[in-house]
Protein backbone atom coordinates (compact mmCIF):
# COMPACT_ATOMS: atom_id res chain seq x y z
CA UNK A 1 0.00 0.00 0.00
CA UNK A 2 1.28 3.43 -0.90
CA UNK A 3 0.87 5.92 1.92
CA UNK A 4 2.30 9.37 1.42
CA UNK A 5 3.60 10.75 4.69
CA UNK A 6 3.70 14.21 3.16
CA UNK A 7 0.94 15.31 0.84
CA UNK A 8 -0.52 18.70 0.02
CA UNK A 9 -3.95 17.36 0.92
CA UNK A 10 -2.78 16.17 4.34
CA UNK A 11 -3.41 18.54 7.23
CA UNK A 12 -0.36 19.95 8.97
CA UNK A 13 0.23 18.33 12.37
CA UNK A 14 -1.47 20.33 15.09
CA UNK A 15 0.04 20.50 18.59
CA UNK A 16 -3.49 20.37 20.05
CA UNK A 17 -3.84 16.85 18.63
CA UNK A 18 -1.49 15.61 21.35
CA UNK A 19 -3.45 16.95 24.30
CA UNK A 20 -5.74 13.94 24.40
CA UNK A 21 -3.81 11.19 22.60
CA UNK A 22 -3.61 8.06 24.70
CA UNK A 23 0.15 7.72 24.93
CA UNK A 24 0.63 11.38 25.87
CA UNK A 25 -1.98 11.00 28.61
CA UNK A 26 -0.08 7.99 29.96
CA UNK A 27 3.29 9.77 29.92
CA UNK A 28 1.86 12.89 31.52
CA UNK A 29 0.68 10.76 34.47
CA UNK A 30 4.09 9.24 35.25
CA UNK A 31 4.55 8.86 38.98
CA UNK A 32 0.92 9.78 39.68
CA UNK A 33 -2.29 7.81 40.06
CA UNK A 34 -4.60 8.53 37.14
CA UNK A 35 -7.69 6.62 36.10
CA UNK A 36 -7.59 8.27 32.69
CA UNK A 37 -3.97 7.20 32.17
CA UNK A 38 -4.76 3.61 33.17
CA UNK A 39 -7.69 3.49 30.75
CA UNK A 40 -5.53 4.96 27.98
CA UNK A 41 -2.75 2.43 28.58
CA UNK A 42 -5.23 -0.45 28.73
CA UNK A 43 -6.79 0.64 25.43
CA UNK A 44 -3.37 0.82 23.79
CA UNK A 45 -2.48 -2.62 25.13
CA UNK A 46 -5.70 -4.12 23.78
CA UNK A 47 -4.91 -2.78 20.33
CA UNK A 48 -1.22 -3.59 20.16
CA UNK A 49 -0.66 -6.85 22.03
CA UNK A 50 -0.71 -8.93 18.82
CA UNK A 51 2.69 -7.66 17.56
CA UNK A 52 4.25 -8.63 20.89
CA UNK A 53 2.74 -12.10 20.72
CA UNK A 54 4.30 -12.48 17.27
CA UNK A 55 7.66 -11.36 18.67
CA UNK A 56 7.49 -13.90 21.51
CA UNK A 57 6.55 -16.72 19.13
CA UNK A 58 9.34 -15.77 16.75
CA UNK A 59 11.82 -16.09 19.60
CA UNK A 60 11.06 -19.81 19.69
CA UNK A 61 8.45 -19.84 22.47
CA UNK A 62 5.73 -22.50 22.05
CA UNK A 63 2.19 -21.32 21.34
CA UNK A 64 0.66 -21.86 24.80
CA UNK A 65 3.72 -20.52 26.61
CA UNK A 66 3.69 -17.48 24.32
CA UNK A 67 0.05 -16.89 25.20
CA UNK A 68 0.89 -17.14 28.89
CA UNK A 69 3.88 -14.85 28.53
CA UNK A 70 2.04 -12.15 26.58
CA UNK A 71 -0.90 -12.21 28.98
CA UNK A 72 1.39 -12.03 32.01
CA UNK A 73 3.44 -9.23 30.46
CA UNK A 74 0.41 -7.00 29.97
CA UNK A 75 -0.94 -7.83 33.42
CA UNK A 76 2.38 -6.75 34.94
CA UNK A 77 2.55 -3.67 32.72
CA UNK A 78 -0.85 -2.51 33.93
CA UNK A 79 -0.27 -3.44 37.58
CA UNK A 80 3.29 -2.20 38.12
CA UNK A 81 4.94 1.20 37.85
CA UNK A 82 6.95 0.29 34.74
CA UNK A 83 6.18 3.61 33.07
CA UNK A 84 8.82 5.30 35.21
CA UNK A 85 11.34 3.73 32.80
CA UNK A 86 10.04 5.80 29.89
CA UNK A 87 11.72 9.08 29.08
CA UNK A 88 10.27 11.80 26.94
CA UNK A 89 13.15 11.69 24.46
CA UNK A 90 12.20 8.16 23.37
CA UNK A 91 8.49 8.38 24.06
CA UNK A 92 7.17 6.13 21.31
CA UNK A 93 4.78 3.48 22.51
CA UNK A 94 6.15 0.99 19.97
CA UNK A 95 9.70 1.35 21.29
CA UNK A 96 8.63 1.31 24.92
CA UNK A 97 6.59 -1.88 24.54
CA UNK A 98 9.37 -3.83 22.85
CA UNK A 99 11.95 -2.67 25.39
CA UNK A 100 9.66 -3.59 28.29
CA UNK A 101 8.89 -7.00 26.79
CA UNK A 102 12.56 -7.84 26.31
CA UNK A 103 13.22 -6.91 29.92
CA UNK A 104 10.27 -8.98 31.06
CA UNK A 105 11.40 -12.01 29.09
CA UNK A 106 14.89 -11.75 30.56
CA UNK A 107 14.02 -11.05 34.18
CA UNK A 108 10.38 -11.65 35.02
CA UNK A 109 8.95 -14.61 33.13
CA UNK A 110 10.64 -17.38 35.11
CA UNK A 111 9.28 -15.96 38.35
CA UNK A 112 5.73 -15.91 36.97
CA UNK A 113 5.59 -19.59 35.97
CA UNK A 114 3.92 -20.58 39.22
CA UNK A 115 0.81 -18.67 38.22
CA UNK A 116 -1.79 -20.56 36.23
CA UNK A 117 -2.44 -19.33 32.73
CA UNK A 118 -4.72 -16.29 32.95
CA UNK A 119 -5.04 -16.65 36.72
CA UNK A 120 -5.90 -13.25 38.16
CA UNK A 121 -4.90 -11.55 34.88
CA UNK A 122 -8.06 -10.59 33.09
CA UNK A 123 -7.12 -6.98 32.36
CA UNK A 124 -6.36 -7.66 28.70
CA UNK A 125 -8.45 -10.10 26.73
CA UNK A 126 -6.33 -12.10 24.30
CA UNK A 127 -7.90 -13.97 21.41
CA UNK A 128 -5.31 -16.71 21.17
CA UNK A 129 -6.71 -18.30 18.02
CA UNK A 130 -6.63 -15.05 16.07
CA UNK A 131 -3.18 -14.20 17.38
CA UNK A 132 -1.76 -17.53 16.34
CA UNK A 133 -3.29 -17.33 12.86
CA UNK A 134 -1.84 -13.86 12.37
CA UNK A 135 1.55 -15.04 13.54
CA UNK A 136 1.41 -18.09 11.28
CA UNK A 137 0.82 -15.78 8.33
CA UNK A 138 4.32 -14.35 8.85
CA UNK A 139 6.05 -17.28 10.54
CA UNK A 140 7.71 -18.45 7.32
CA UNK A 141 9.33 -15.07 6.78
CA UNK A 142 13.06 -14.75 7.36
CA UNK A 143 12.64 -11.45 9.17
CA UNK A 144 14.45 -11.00 12.50
CA UNK A 145 12.12 -11.01 15.50
CA UNK A 146 12.31 -7.20 15.81
CA UNK A 147 11.36 -6.74 12.16
CA UNK A 148 8.46 -9.17 12.52
CA UNK A 149 7.27 -7.15 15.51
CA UNK A 150 7.43 -3.93 13.48
CA UNK A 151 5.64 -5.56 10.53
CA UNK A 152 2.84 -6.84 12.76
CA UNK A 153 2.69 -3.45 14.51
CA UNK A 154 2.26 -1.68 11.17
CA UNK A 155 -0.44 -4.12 10.06
CA UNK A 156 -2.29 -3.69 13.36
CA UNK A 157 -2.21 0.08 12.95
CA UNK A 158 -3.38 -0.21 9.35
CA UNK A 159 -6.25 -2.47 10.41
CA UNK A 160 -7.33 0.17 12.93
CA UNK A 161 -7.27 2.85 10.23
CA UNK A 162 -9.36 0.75 7.85
CA UNK A 163 -11.83 -0.13 10.58
CA UNK A 164 -12.35 3.53 11.44
CA UNK A 165 -12.74 4.47 7.78
CA UNK A 166 -15.33 1.73 7.23
CA UNK A 167 -17.26 2.64 10.37
CA UNK A 168 -17.34 6.32 9.39
CA UNK A 169 -18.61 5.43 5.93
CA UNK A 170 -21.30 3.15 7.29
CA UNK A 171 -22.39 5.78 9.83
CA UNK A 172 -22.80 8.23 6.94
CA UNK A 173 -24.90 5.72 5.01
CA UNK A 174 -22.10 5.11 2.50
CA UNK A 175 -21.16 1.55 3.35
CA UNK A 176 -21.75 0.29 -0.17
CA UNK A 177 -19.74 3.18 -1.63
CA UNK A 178 -16.87 2.41 0.73
CA UNK A 179 -16.84 -1.26 -0.29
CA UNK A 180 -16.65 -0.23 -3.94
CA UNK A 181 -13.99 2.45 -3.47
CA UNK A 182 -11.79 0.61 -0.96
CA UNK A 183 -9.53 -0.89 -3.69
CA UNK A 184 -8.74 2.65 -4.83
CA UNK A 185 -6.79 3.21 -1.61
CA UNK A 186 -4.02 0.92 -2.83
CA UNK A 187 -4.28 1.62 -6.56
CA UNK A 188 -2.05 3.98 -8.48
CA UNK A 189 -4.01 7.01 -9.62
CA UNK A 190 -3.57 6.11 -13.28
CA UNK A 191 -5.04 2.65 -12.69
CA UNK A 192 -8.33 3.81 -11.15
CA UNK A 193 -11.26 3.28 -13.55
CA UNK A 194 -13.45 6.25 -12.73
CA UNK A 195 -15.92 5.49 -15.52
CA UNK A 196 -16.65 2.06 -14.08
CA UNK A 197 -16.99 3.47 -10.58
CA UNK A 198 -19.35 6.16 -11.86
CA UNK A 199 -21.53 3.58 -13.60
CA UNK A 200 -21.66 1.37 -10.50
CA UNK A 201 -22.63 4.30 -8.27
CA UNK A 202 -24.93 5.96 -10.78
CA UNK A 203 -22.99 9.22 -10.78
CA UNK A 204 -20.88 11.28 -13.17
CA UNK A 205 -17.17 10.41 -13.63
CA UNK A 206 -16.19 13.75 -12.13
CA UNK A 207 -18.20 12.91 -9.01
CA UNK A 208 -16.57 9.47 -8.86
CA UNK A 209 -13.16 11.13 -9.00
CA UNK A 210 -14.15 13.43 -6.12
CA UNK A 211 -15.44 10.50 -4.07
CA UNK A 212 -12.16 8.64 -4.49
CA UNK A 213 -10.19 11.77 -3.62
CA UNK A 214 -12.22 12.27 -0.42
CA UNK A 215 -11.74 8.68 0.69
CA UNK A 216 -7.99 8.75 0.08
CA UNK A 217 -7.68 12.07 1.88
CA UNK A 218 -9.66 10.81 4.87
CA UNK A 219 -7.52 7.67 4.93
CA UNK A 220 -4.38 9.81 5.21
CA UNK A 221 -5.93 11.86 8.01
CA UNK A 222 -6.91 8.81 10.04
CA UNK A 223 -3.53 7.20 9.42
CA UNK A 224 -1.83 10.29 10.82
CA UNK A 225 -4.16 10.34 13.83
CA UNK A 226 -3.49 6.68 14.66
CA UNK A 227 0.27 7.19 14.42
CA UNK A 228 0.06 10.38 16.49
CA UNK A 229 -1.69 8.44 19.23
CA UNK A 230 1.44 6.32 19.78
CA UNK A 231 4.05 9.08 20.08
CA UNK A 232 4.59 11.73 22.72
CA UNK A 233 5.95 14.55 20.58
CA UNK A 234 4.33 16.07 17.47
CA UNK A 235 7.80 16.24 15.91
CA UNK A 236 7.94 12.42 15.90
CA UNK A 237 4.83 11.85 13.79
CA UNK A 238 6.47 12.10 10.37
CA UNK A 239 9.34 9.79 11.35
CA UNK A 240 6.95 7.27 12.87
CA UNK A 241 4.75 7.36 9.77
CA UNK A 242 7.79 6.62 7.63
CA UNK A 243 8.75 3.77 9.96
CA UNK A 244 5.28 2.23 9.68
CA UNK A 245 5.31 2.54 5.89
CA UNK A 246 8.75 0.94 5.71
CA UNK A 247 7.62 -1.93 7.93
CA UNK A 248 4.60 -2.57 5.70
CA UNK A 249 6.95 -3.01 2.75
CA UNK A 250 9.08 -5.69 4.42
CA UNK A 251 8.75 -9.29 3.26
Amino acid sequence: MTIASKNPDSPAPQPSLFVTTRWSVVLAAQGKSSGEAFQSLEALCRQYWTPLYAYVRHRGIAMHDAQDMTQEFFARLLEKDWLTAVNRESGRFRSFLLMALKRFMANEWDRSQARKRGGGCDTVSLDAEIAESLYAGHAAATLPAEYLFEKRWALTLLEAVMRRLREESEAAGKGAEYALLKPCLTAERGDIRYDEIATALGIEPASARSAVHRLRKRFREIFREEVAGTVADPADVEDEMRAVIAALGRD
